[in-house]
């Protein structure tokens, strides 16, 4: 694992972003189709500037843009910087499977001594 980065800004800025189930829903939202505030504000018991202040993290972590739409300013999911979090998950992913291998071969090889005995 050594090919890990710890000191990726970014990636803690859109780790703590999806550290608030909100903000997961907010995303889940835009990733089918662009959303104003009064739009994604609906589901939510909260007011509209909660929910700028949530948009305002996910903007700053860049999972998400917002234009200028006369007097709309809806917001647009922005993929891309959730593709360094999935690698670096991914990474783990890789550890846990060969650990769970190496786990599957120990365990045959103490049952097929438990046979022999």
């Amino acid at each position: 694992m050594e090919s890990l980065s710890y000191e990726n800004p970014n990636l803690d800025a859109v780790f703590g972003a999806l550290a608030d189930p909100t903000r997961r829903a907010i995303l889940a939202k835009l990733s089918r189709g662009d959303a104003s505030v009064n739009e994604l504000a609906q589901p939510f018991a909260m007011s509209q500037p909660a929910v700028s202040k949530h948009l305002k993290v996910l903007e700053n972590a860049g999972l998400i843009e917002r234009a200028i739409d006369k007097q709309r300013r809806p917001a647009r999911l922005k993929a891309a910087p959730m593709q360094d979090a999935v690698a670096w998950l991914e990474e783990f992913k890789r550890f846990w499977t060969g650990s769970f291998d190496q786990l599957d071969d120990l365990l045959n090889e103490l049952k097929q001594e438990e046979k022999n005995d």
